[in-house]
């Protein structure tokens, strides 16, 4: 029996009413949502917009609850909001979205419950605040050192090798599926990790015995194999922190710097393409129960326009975000440079490490796979990136006046996620 049923053909939460007990009885004797029970007419992948609505014309309407981790029209959420707009518009309004913003339904550690038990249809989930609930992928978050951190190949390499391998690692659908949600898109990130720090410095002279502020625990790894020592200090008490010497430096998003004043006492910044630091991911899901009951041709329409979401989630998030940091960061007297040759050294050994160790991880069942696989996918995915002709024409520093959108098309990068990692697991 699902948590939702159908009403005069609209989807209608069994919370909404006094009598939800009741109602949910009823609606389970219901064929589904929309009548198909999951069935329906099936869309071919690469359909027209006009293909899809012929499609759906005689499905009843459905109404589905998200939620956005910005307010409304704010670059923080502007590829849910361009992801909503575009089923919206390819289902010619059959299936509609009842958006809050700022996350106003479940804050960033609730939003797993809150898919799960129906006060949202789909949400993205943030495993790295939950570690202990999701160890399959927490495991995979710390392997994301791999990723290259370079200001263009580097976002396009790490938004798709980490989805490809939780796609392959049963133990990472599994424990998604055992809370009752539907992995759509895994593992994508909102860009990189950076230090900030209120002196300048590259080394590990630089380094030694420097407090820097982390979010997790492979984050304090590689801070004591720079030297420093790791503390955590809340995001919103950073900005003090840093201004009364309390730690010297913090490692968040150039997205999370520039919104909570960081850049301001902290506008040294360090970003190494060839050392990464742990890049904290997204997880778009869906309610299971709900998934399994809409009819086909919604669920693939729901699934083809996840293109919309990544393009977005990287043309209007991660790029126009990276340049007004690195605008900002100038302002303030900075710059963002690499680190030096003895501090990348010793970032790569302990990264090196922090993969390793994923082998004897008892989150899955075989470990030496799962290494294996984040190697090989990660450095696929770079050969990938160069492939489709992408390159880094310009370092940080130069991107905030080299870039503008649209200049760089990545829609054949796009088309190659979903031929290579998401093609294979929609609808059938």
């Amino acid at each position: 029996m699902t948590r939702f049923f159908t009403r005069t053909g609209a989807v209608v939460r069994a919370g909404a009413f006094a009598a939800a007990g009741a109602l949910m009885l009823a609606g389970c004797a219901e064929t589904g949502v929309g009548g198909a029970g999951g069935g329906g007419t099936s869309v071919a992948y690469g359909a027209t917009k006009a293909e899809y609505q012929a499609a759906l014309a005689d499905m009843d309407p459905i109404l589905l609850h998200t939620q956005s981790p910005g307010a409304k029209g704010s670059v923080a959420g502007s590829f849910v909001e361009k992801y909503v707009a575009a089923v919206e518009d390819w289902s010619g309004g059959k299936i509609t979205f009842d958006l809050a913003y700022s996350d106003a339904i479940a804050k960033s550690t609730e939003i797993d419950d809150a898919v799960s038990d129906g006060r949202l249809d789909m949400g993205q989930v943030l495993t790295v605040y939950e570690p202990k609930e999701f160890p399959a992928s927490a495991a995979l978050l710390d392997a994301g050192v791999l990723s290259d951190q370079s200001v263009v190949t580097g976002v396009l390499q790490s938004n798709a090798w980490p989805a490809e391998v939780a796609f392959a690692t049963p133990e990472i659908v599994s424990e998604f599926a055992d809370k009752g949600l539907e992995l759509m898109l895994p593992a994508y990130n909102a860009g990189m990790n950076a230090l900030f720090c209120a002196q300048p410095g590259t080394g590990l002279a630089d380094f030694a015995g420097k407090s820097v502020s982390v979010g997790s625990t492979v984050a304090g790894e590689q801070v004591s194999a720079l030297g420093g020592t790791s503390t955590s200090v809340a995001y919103t008490e950073a900005y003090e922190a840093l201004q009364r010497g309390v730690i010297d430096c913090s490692m968040v998003s150039p997205s999370a710097a520039t919104i909570g004043g960081i850049v301001e006492v902290a506008p040294n910044a360090i970003i190494d393409p060839g050392a990464g630091l742990a890049v904290p991911t997204g997880n778009m899901v869906f309610n299971a129960d709900l998934w399994a009951n809409l009819p086909r041709a919604a669920r693939q329409l729901l699934w083809d326009r996840l293109d919309v979401f990544l393009t977005a989630a990287i043309e209007d998030k991660i790029w126009p975000v990276t340049a007004g940091a690195v605008k900002k960061i100038k302002g303030y007297g900075g710059s963002v440079v690499p680190f030096s040759d003895d501090a990348r050294a010793a970032i790569r050994r302990v990264n090196d490490s922090i993969v390793e160790k994923r082998a004897d991880d008892p989150a899955l069942l075989d470990g030496r796979a799962f290494v294996d696989s984040v190697r090989e996918k990660s450095g696929r995915w770079s050969d990938i990136v160069a492939e489709l002709g992408y390159t880094n024409d310009t370092d940080y520093n130069g991107f905030a006046e080299w870039y503008k959108p649209g200049k760089i098309d990545i829609g054949p990068y796009v088309q190659r996620v979903f031929q290579e990692i998401l093609l294979d697991r929609r609808p059938a």
